[in-house]
């Protein structure tokens, strides 16, 4: 990969982009998540108003012992004055203490509830959703984003409302006893305001910029992690060491352009409130040299402006992390705003489901430019097997695919014992229907709970008459741990055929009345493949089934084998009927030494 396309791919993907959305409406979105706790939205403001309200104490304290205790020569009150400023002390940090922890506990609160709802609204979301994105890039957005957004605002809610008491009360108190040097040091504010104005129309982009970069990183990351095998086969370690690094630099560019823009405005900031406390020290010495003004009233009224202009620069502080989280903010609310698969269908299968399957005219595409399905018709009467072959990009998938709505077709109806699955509820229309893939997925868990996912309230003696069944038992028997073996991610400790044996297992176990099977092109030993394959004859019995082949040896028994190419069913029959007819698929017959239907069809194009 050159460097250019490493560093303007992903963040040109769309899938690492997100919509635009303003300040204003991230943080009112965000405000939906805060109301169910206002007691610790509330006693977090009042700990940080009465810290301080102790801290005001600071300045006019020192003010007193200054002038009315050092100066006046009073030593029997200065034991008192310093026993206040320290009392004064003490409760400042016991309401700090308090609002850390109420704060905590709110913070936490509110990172579960919108976590916990962005990967609810993941688990709802369409098939063709995830086709589309990068699973690390969904990764990101469920944790760092999420983490990203709350902890940003609700430290910001907090700490802004305190802002902006300390500047007002500040205000007040510098106004109501020395005007002139008020005035002062309000020379500063404009430009205050006006760098913040930049900062803010400057930095969001940064933000944005940098969050795709860390998405694209991690989804690569994760990509590589599940690939690592393929990769130290083929012997890329040195050029994902380079691909890695290019993503990596994208993110060290775009964290240094935020970085680099706060180091230009963060220093500025700071002048200006150093100027205008250079002003006030500049006149009030000025007073204090004439007699008009007193060494403890100076001295209390520069400390008053540390509670104006400290909160101004946490004000900045806040605005830099309003705009990570404004960025952060976009990513979450895409994954909260996208359209829920079939939510508003609540049409139920009654008992029992037989079976009975139609497809009628049916046409699908994935975009208007990728048609896939042309007009496909066929029925499959209950307890009936169907096989599906074809070359690759028939459609095979697709077809099989629409029938538990992974996908919404074009045109045409689906039907199950005369009921369409358009207006079926997704819960009702999939728990009827049981899936094998060709590449079976184990989720990392024991070999138990794997098969426990088709019927999670299964009895253990049904589980286990599933997994003898699937011929599971045997090889767990030999295992340490049995049925507690832990699977890896991905079943990655499992053997190819221990893998497809656990899934059939699983589909054992759901008993649905419709089966989907891909059947694995894996290679397997020859008793390894005996035992699938009665583990599979036990599947397919007195179920309505749909199987994609890629052997020929697998179907000659299917009540209908279709076979399709360019999206249309273009022959269709038992095995003898298509062998007599002396169509494609009895010159597929024909073909000599075809491991599977797929090579067949691509010696027969060829020849």
């Amino acid at each position: 990969m050159s460097r250019q396309s490493a560093l303007h791919g992903p963040q040109h993907d769309p899938s690492f982009q997100a919509k635009a959305r303003s300040t204003s409406e991230i943080m009112r979105r965000v405000a939906h998540y805060l109301r169910p706790y206002p007691g610790m939205a509330i006693g977090t403001v009042a700990c940080a108003v009465l810290s301080l309200g102790c801290g005001f104490a600071y300045p006019k304290l020192t003010q007193f012992i200054i002038d009315d205790v050092i100066r006046a020569q009073r030593p029997e009150w200065l034991g008192s004055a310093i026993a206040a400023l320290l009392a004064a002390f003490l409760l400042r940090e016991v309401f700090n203490s308090l609002r850390i922890r109420i704060n905590n506990v709110f913070e936490q609160n509110v990172i579960f509830d919108m976590r916990r709802d962005v990967y609810a609204r993941l688990q709802r979301l369409p098939v063709s959703y995830f086709d589309q994105r990068a699973s690390g890039d969904l990764m990101t957005r469920v944790i760092e984003d999420v983490n990203s957004l709350e902890r940003v605002l609700i430290d910001g809610t907090e700490q802004g409302t305190v802002a902006l008491l300390s500047i007002l009360g500040a205000l007040a108190l510098m106004f109501s006893t020395q005007a002139a040097l008020a005035w002062l040091a309000m020379v500063p504010v404009p430009f205050l305001i006006a760098g913040a104005a930049w900062y803010t129309t400057t930095a969001h982009q940064r933000y944005r910029a940098q969050r795709q970069a860390s998405s694209a990183m991690n989804a690569l990351l994760m990509d590589n992690l599940q690939g690592v095998r393929q990769i130290k086969t083929f012997g890329r370690q040195i050029h994902e060491d380079s691909r890695f690094a290019s993503r990596a630099d994208d993110l060290r560019r775009g964290t240094l352009e935020v970085m680099l823009a706060w180091a230009k405005y963060s220093p500025a900031m700071a002048f200006m409130t150093s100027l205008g406390t250079g002003l006030v020290l500049w006149q009030g010495g000025r007073l204090v040299i004439r007699g008009t003004l007193g060494v403890g009233e100076l001295v209390g009224f520069v400390l008053l402006l540390a509670f104006f202009y400290e909160p101004i620069g946490r004000l900045h502080g806040l605005n830099q992390m309003l705009q990570a989280a404004r960025a952060a903010g976009e990513r979450v609310f895409d994954i909260l705003d996208a359209e829920k698969e079939r939510k508003d269908r609540t049409g139920v299968l009654p008992n029992p489901v037989r079976g009975h399957v139609r497809y009628e005219n049916v046409h699908f595409a994935y975009a208007e430019d990728k048609k896939v399905l042309h007009g496909v018709s066929l029925e499959a009467r209950p307890g009936e097997m169907v096989a599906l072959v074809g070359p690759t990009g028939a459609g095979k998938s697709t077809l099989v695919n629409l029938l538990p709505a992974f996908y919404e077709i074009t045109a045409g109806s689906i039907s199950i014992d005369g009921y369409s699955i358009d207006q079926l509820s997704l819960e009702s229309l999939r728990s009827h229907i049981a899936v094998v893939t060709q590449e079976p997925f184990l989720f990392n868990g024991t070999i138990r709970e794997n098969i426990l996912y088709g019927r999670l309230d299964a009895t253990e003696e049904e589980m286990r008459a599933a997994a003898r069944s699937a011929h599971v038992e045997p090889f767990v028997s030999k295992l340490s741990e049995g049925y507690e073996t832990r699977v890896g991610e991905r079943g990655v400790k499992l053997s190819v055929g221990e893998k497809q044996r656990v899934s059939i297992a699983r589909a054992l176990l759901k008993n649905a009345p419709i089966l989907i099977l891909d059947e694995a092109t894996a290679s397997v030993d020859t008793a390894t493949e005996k035992l699938i394959q009665e583990a599979l004859a036990r599947l397919l019995r007195g179920r309505t089934s749909f199987v994609i082949a890629h052997r020929l040896s697998t179907i000659r028994e299917a009540d209908h084998i279709l076979v399709l190419k360019q999206g249309r069913i273009v022959e269709q029959g038992t095995h003898p009927q298509l062998v007599e007819a002396g169509g494609l698929y009895a010159r597929l017959a024909q073909v000599q030494h075809a491991t599977f239907i797929e090579e067949g069809f691509v010696k027969i194009e060829n020849s």
